[in-house]
């Protein structure tokens, strides 16, 4: 996979949890993942289209979306409800338009768009086809882990 076209989402992770929610991000190692299953708690669902057919996930420990939805309102957040779903979709969806405007910068014409939350660590987030390749990038965050995972058609 072309990390240029990963690398945008690792850019909109930092930007936009930096800018919302004064949250700092650190990338580790990427891997290739083996399941289906959801890494976190909360997950956000994008669907890439365009010149470049995929799908990406936002995944949030609770500890983590609990903590950076506390710091974006200003009032301490203790559960996963209505108000944590709207916000991992806000931040699913600034992070997809990110990633179209940069990925726009390498002359590719994409659309990026988010298409629903999934909770539970037993969900399952299904990715393109069996033979596509995803990639998970984890973050260590000043609130938690979380891990993005990027699909592209091969």
């Amino acid at each position: 996979m072309d990390v240029s076209l990963v690398n945008p989402f690792i850019e909109g992770a930092l930007h936009i949890l930096d800018t919302t929610a004064f949250v700092k991000v650190k990338p580790e190692p990427a891997y290739l993942k083996t399941n289906e299953f959801s890494q976190g708690d909360i997950s956000g669902l994008l669907e890439i289209s365009g010149d470049l057919e995929g799908s990406a996930a936002i995944s949030f420990s609770e500890k983590s979306i609990l903590g950076i939805v506390s710091a974006m309102f200003g009032e301490e957040m203790t559960e996963i409800n209505d108000e944590i779903t709207d916000a991992v979709g806000e931040i699913s969806n600034m992070i997809a338009g990110h990633v179209t405007t940069k990925i726009a910068e390498l002359d590719k014409k994409i659309k990026v768009k988010f298409t629903k939350v999934v909770i539970g660590r037993d969900e399952s987030i299904s990715h393109l086809d069996a033979g596509s390749h995803v990639v998970s990038i984890p973050f260590r965050t000043t609130k938690g882990r979380v891990i993005i995972e990027v699909c592209y058609a091969d």
